[in-house]
């Protein structure tokens, strides 16, 4: 599957039934883990703790961060366990979306009662577009 709007139904879909049955209150590597092995069962191609490179304006490599979750080559998905999400969680996705010029990201929060979850595209080097996909679009 190589859609990244399709890819980001499944994870919203597969993250909200994870979330109605572990609920908030566990570590972020459960959730990750929980996440990992069903979009596994799916047929997805699945990479936890990969590493990325963060690369400079010319392609020289700065270094190296890993994504909670790489899903299909297209789609980072950075995983939180935390009460609230702070601009901090976004601005970390956001900077590995830009350092590894990878276009799309989704933020997801396992950790408050209420499931949270956001797509991010990297227009250009100072644009995003923030889609809540917490609604279905249907």
């Amino acid at each position: 599957m190589t859609d990244v709007f399709k890819l980001c139904d499944v994870v919203r879909e597969t993250g909200f039934a994870i979330h109605r049955y572990l609920r908030n209150g566990h570590l972020e590597k459960v959730y990750e883990n929980a996440l990992a092995h069903r979009l596994r069962l799916l047929g997805l191609q699945v990479a936890q703790q990969h590493p990325l490179e963060v690369r400079d304006e010319d392609g020289t490599v700065l270094g190296s961060y890993s994504a909670d979750l790489f899903l299909e080559n297209i789609l980072i998905i950075e995983l939180k366990a935390v009460a609230h999400v702070l601009d901090e969680h976004l601005a970390q996705l956001l900077g590995y979306l830009r350092a590894s010029r990878v276009e799309h990201g989704v933020l997801i929060n396992f950790g408050a009662p209420k499931f949270y979850i956001r797509k991010y595209a990297l227009l250009e080097a100072t644009a995003t577009i923030e889609e809540d996909m917490t609604r279905p679009s249907f």
